[in-house]
């Protein structure tokens, strides 16, 4: 019997839960355009404030991952993993982890995303090698994983359709930040792309989306909840994100910037996130203990064999190798400006949202979905939280084709920052793993 979507919306504003055939059937008839937003919004409302019990979250993902297209990994067994991150300022570290559990055995066959707003994407990163093919048929995706263990595509127009919608939908009625409507969009998708582990790097802080550590938690443990339902292995990273990862922003700068990680070198927060990130990677694809699998990341990457899988990742996808080892070939931004600072003091915070704003700004982000991004755009930090600068230092550079726009992101950078006396304590990069 076909539902009737005011009694769904009833029932749960009562905080009555649905069963799973009424949650399947709704998602459905919305997709199939059968269901008016109106109603949706109606019913989102209700979730919001009623919240879901664990079943009809684990339900309403499936529901959703089975909206449109899956991938099947079948091929690979259980040795497929893939690594997620809920968005920050700097944060580039599916081009160093990639390589690294690879080149450790791995496999990562992976759909990534773009960025919009203050939060970075590695598709548009990727894109900023000539040539880079973020689509790939299936057939091709499989055999690139076969051949070099590693793949890394945009996602499919009609991979998790229902999350598409309804994330539209929550964009524009204030109902984003309820966690059973976060966790079951993140791994919706997840699910559809079909890889049997998932890592979450979960952050926290004035740059990411979920800012309190314990609302991180909660988010981070109802994902981990949701996959293992469904027959995955998940675990959580809780990272922090009150500050930028590393010191490049902007997707060539961050390009850079990983490449110096791959060769050894580059900022310890970055690598160490990185490191942790691909360890636990490694111990789900490659089935052994976190300890062995931290010892063999990095391994691969003091040796330089994570690098070689790099290279041979961007050329096997239309880029050039050459470029790949020193994406400083690619040149730089025809404008650039340092911000200097005004005050004399140590750096006691920031606010990475507005960093990552001010990155945008210069073109090295979308403010709307259909903006144009500029490659070459972004910042790179020369202090940081916790660095003590004299009146003067140079605090950043600021880089973009676009020279009307130094300025104003100038302006809010600057505003980004906070200067005392004293040295704050310095915060933790890692606060938490869960489900390992």
């Amino acid at each position: 019997m076909a539902i009737r979507m005011y009694d769904l919306i009833e029932k749960k504003k009562r905080g009555l839960p649905l069963t799973k055939e009424e949650l399947f059937q709704m998602i459905g008839a919305y997709v199939d355009g059968n269901i008016p937003d109106y109603q949706m919004s109606a019913w989102l409302m209700a979730v919001y404030f009623n919240s879901m019990t664990d079943r009809e979250i684990f339900d309403l993902t499936e529901a959703m991952a089975l909206s449109g297209d899956t991938v099947d990994l079948s091929v690979f067994g259980d040795r497929s993993v893939d690594k997620h991150s809920t968005g920050g300022v700097g944060d580039k570290t599916t081009l160093i982890v990639a390589p690294i559990v690879a080149a450790c055995g791995g496999i990562v066959a992976k759909m990534s995303g773009r960025g919009l707003g203050h939060t970075g994407g590695t598709v548009d990163k990727l894109e900023s090698f000539e040539g880079f093919h973020t689509t790939l048929s299936p057939e091709q995706f499989i055999a690139q994983v076969q051949k070099c263990g590693l793949a890394v595509i945009g996602q499919s127009g009609n991979l998790a359709p229902a999350d598409k919608k309804l994330y539209a939908l929550r964009d524009v009625t204030a109902t984003v930040d309820s966690i059973p409507l976060i966790a079951s969009s993140i791994m919706s998708k997840k699910l559809a792309a079909g890889t049997r582990s998932i890592v979450l790097d979960v952050k926290c802080g004035s740059g990411a989306f979920m800012r309190e550590r314990a609302d991180a938690e909660k988010l981070a443990e109802m994902m981990v909840k949701i996959g293992v339902s469904h027959g995955r292995k998940v675990a959580a990273v809780i990272t922090d994100m009150n500050r930028p990862l590393g010191y490049a922003v902007g997707n060539l700068l961050e390009v850079c910037e990983a490449v110096e990680v791959l060769k050894g070198g580059g900022p310890l927060d970055l690598r160490e996130v990185c490191l942790t990130l691909a360890s636990v990677m490694v111990s789900f694809s490659c089935k052994c203990d976190i300890k062995t699998a931290r010892l063999q990341a990095e391994d691969v990457l003091q040796s330089g064999k994570a690098l070689e899988y790099f290279c041979e990742w961007i050329s096997l996808q239309g880029g050039n190798a050459a470029h790949a080892r020193d994406p400083h070939s690619l040149g730089c931004a025809k404008y650039s400006l340092d911000i200097l600072s005004e005050t004399e003091g140590y750096i006691t915070g920031c606010n990475a949202e507005l960093i990552g704003t001010a990155a945008m700004l210069l073109g090295a982000g979308r403010e709307k979905a259909d903006d144009v991004i500029d490659p070459k755009a972004g910042i790179i930090l020369l202090k940081k939280t916790g660095d003590h600068v004299k009146k003067g230092d140079i605090l950043a550079r600021l880089y973009t084709e676009r020279e009307n726009t130094l300025e104003v992101s100038k302006t809010t950078f600057l505003k980004a920052l906070s200067f005392g006396i004293a040295k704050p304590e310095e915060a933790p990069l890692i606060y938490k793993i869960i489900g390992i």
